[in-house]
């Protein structure tokens, strides 16, 4: 069974502490590493005693283009311009008949203009030291399943039963392989 998200932080001793117990598992994916805590529920394992963490964090950033003054702009004018739409349906809730239109129409427009200055400014006081987009991601080199100590190994057997996928190797661990294979061809 899955918790939703607001279950799980309502615990405050599980927010923001420390993951401990036994590694039981250790996947290349945060699928197979849930993949395989869902097999041991299937199995009636007791799953409080089990933590998914995501291991070798890296930091990705995913460049998605170049900035120019015309992308900026348009950008800017068409966040504005949501913006505006948003505000303008609220005001012309509440105006009087035969306005709404009028008002919302101009709260786009005026939604446009700001969202093109504020965009204008900002991008200007960046003074071309970053003149592309891109997106920030965090990602695993691995996810290990850790468990509590009186029931890891239980659950390292029967992991081990499960056909899940090849176990990951940590970052230190491949590299020390890679090494020993490159010196072992010179």
């Amino acid at each position: 069974m899955t918790t939703s998200f607001s279950q799980a932080n309502n615990n405050p001793s599980r927010q923001r502490t420390r993951p401990t117990g036994w590694p039981v598992g250790s996947f290349t994916t945060y699928e197979d590493a849930q993949r395989a805590v869902d097999g041991l529920s299937d199995q009636e394992f007791r799953v409080e005693d089990l933590t998914i963490v995501g291991v070798d964090l890296m930091q990705v950033e995913n460049v998605t283009g170049r900035l120019t003054w015309p992308r900026v702009l348009g950008s800017g004018a068409l966040s504005g311009a949501w913006l505006g739409i948003f505000i303008g349906l609220i005001f012309s809730l509440f105006a009087l008949p035969g306005a709404g239109w009028a008002i919302f129409l101009w709260s786009i427009l005026i939604g446009a203009i700001f969202g093109l200055i504020f965009a204008a400014v900002g991008y200007a006081f960046t003074g071309g030291k970053r003149d592309f987009s891109s997106m920030t991601t965090i990602v695993a080199g691995r996810y290990d399943v850790l468990c509590a100590p009186e029931s890891a190994p239980k659950a390292r057997d029967l992991i081990a039963q499960m056909n899940i996928a090849p176990p990951a190797q940590s970052t230190q661990a491949t590299q020390a392989s890679q090494t020993s294979q490159t010196s072992q061809t010179d």
